[in-house]
């Protein structure tokens, strides 16, 4: 499969794909008439690589973890990057839970007092 199937067929820019290129992040691979050939371990980096980008890591990020997903022994280092993630998200979660108090006390509130004027609040 050529960088424009993988592309279309995938639904990702070829400016996106071609950026994991300029990365390393693939092998060398096969070329016919000079286009890349995509094969099964490459599409599997890249099903890896928008799993990262999906859940929040930075292109830089993703260098680096793909980086180091390939060199032997980084387990640990990628296990880290992964529960840095992790607590990053639940932090925002935790600060959106907080948020979303604050506005249901408000709107609780304001209920209240529709209800002290006799205005039906919906």
């Amino acid at each position: 499969m050529t960088i424009h199937e993988a592309s279309e067929r995938y639904n990702i820019p070829l400016a996106v794909l071609q950026e994991y290129e300029r990365w390393g992040l693939y092998d060398a691979g096969d070329r016919q008439r000079g286009a890349r050939q995509y094969d099964e371990k490459d599409l599997e980096r890249l099903s890896l690589i928008m799993t990262l980008r999906t859940i929040g890591f930075e292109g830089p990020q993703v260098e680096a973890y793909m980086q180091l997903r390939e060199q032997e022994g980084t387990e640990g280092r990628r296990l880290r990057m992964l529960e840095e993630k992790r607590w990053s998200l639940l932090d925002d979660i935790h600060c959106r839970e907080n948020r979303l108090q604050q506005l249901d006390g408000l709107r609780h509130c304001l209920r209240k007092q529709l209800e002290a004027m006799g205005i039906a609040s919906r």
